[in-house]
């Protein structure tokens, strides 16, 4: 199994230096940021014995309203401006991902147009979601997910914990990124206050999914129980408990703690995960604990400087391979078998991760 840290090391090395930084900043002090990664390496596992490992199946199926057979449960959670990484942008990361069996999720801020990517995972064969934030002028938000909806996203992933932007530690003043970045997608905007994010609310679940001629539509940023009953009870269909790679709010709760609860609060209804995925073990953790997928996020950003789409396939197709090794080990011929498992807090874990 590739060594993450050494991917990025490698990434940081062909990334300018503000790229790299953008990438892979948190907000504040990076608390959150540190605390993701640690949270699943105290995750404590009860491997089961005697078990006919022989032939470990790393597949996944979900049903409705989900509708989802992948070859691997590891998923590329949305992130922002591949092109800054590859020239090919997410289209390379989409392709990379399909031809691994993987579920990608198309962020709002994507550098390359909707149909683009779309093309790009139905030529390998893929699924795909559509990340969404709402923009001032609604219109602007309903052309992008009715162009999804009409390209083949499967799925609305409404991020719910930004109602402002984190400020991030590394970023330099300036960034990388300008307003006019936005017009890759949304076209020429002769005022771009109308393209700027504003906060979501509970009655937006049902606006996405009504103009989007009926997807499904999951909420992202989860992390407590009471918000995880009141997204279902609006219409979502699931869950993603995250906390933004920790580029939102500083010192919230890492997503391995906080994803008990929301499981309980979801009684069955899918609830998936990232924050700090990037190794065998937490991509375990993840799914003894419940959750139906785990996606991963910088990792893939680094997977894709260093190789575009084969880079990105490769390192999913390692990762699910070190997943089937870890689930032998632990008495796991399936993914479904998972949960049954079990997974617990290690010592030390605590509210503060």
């Amino acid at each position: 199994m590739a060594d993450i840290s050494e991917l990025e090391r490698q990434a940081r090395e062909l990334l300018r230096p503000e790229v790299y930084d953008y990438y892979a900043g948190g907000s504040g002090g990076e608390v959150t940021h540190r605390a993701n990664a640690e949270a699943w390496r105290r995750v404590r596992f009860l491997p089961r014995v005697l078990r006919d490992v022989s032939a470990v199946r790393t597949g996944v199926q979900l049903g409705s309203p989900l509708h989802l057979d992948l070859r691997t449960p590891v998923a590329v959670a949305p992130t922002a401006f591949h092109r800054l990484a590859h020239p090919e942008g997410e289209a390379a990361t989409a392709a990379g991902a399909a031809r691994a069996g993987a579920l990608f999720v198309l962020s709002t801020r994507s550098s390359r147009r909707i149909e683009d990517v779309a093309a790009a995972v139905a030529g390998a064969g893929g699924s795909w979601w559509f990340q969404v934030y709402l923009m001032r002028d609604r219109d602007l938000t309903a052309g992008l997910v009715r162009r999804a909806a009409a390209a083949g996203a499967r799925a609305l992933v409404l991020t719910g914990d930004t109602p402002v932007v984190g400020r991030q530690v590394l970023v330099p003043g300036g960034g990388v990124i300008s307003d006019r970045d936005f017009e890759d997608n949304l076209g020429r905007v002769d005022d771009l206050s109308r393209a700027r994010f504003v906060p979501a609310s509970l009655a937006d679940i049902g606006w996405l999914g009504e103009i989007s001629g009926g997807l499904p539509v999951l909420v992202k940023g989860v992390l407590r129980a009471d918000d995880t009953a009141a997204c279902l009870a609006a219409g979502a269909a699931g869950v993603i408990v995250s906390n933004h790679g920790g580029r939102q709010l500083d010192q919230s709760v890492p997503t391995a703690l906080a994803l008990p609860p929301v499981l309980a609060a979801a009684a069955g209804r899918p609830v998936l995960v990232d924050g700090g995925v990037g190794s065998p073990e937490s991509a375990l953790a993840g799914l003894a604990m419940g959750a139906s997928l785990v996606f991963a996020g910088r990792p893939v950003l680094w997977a894709l400087a260093c190789g575009g789409a084969d880079g990105v396939q490769a390192w999913l197709e390692d990762l699910t391979e070190g997943l089937a090794h870890v689930m032998a080990l632990a008495g796991a011929p399936s993914v479904a078998a998972l949960p049954a498992l079990g997974a617990v807090a290690g010592p030390g874990t605590g509210p503060c991760g």
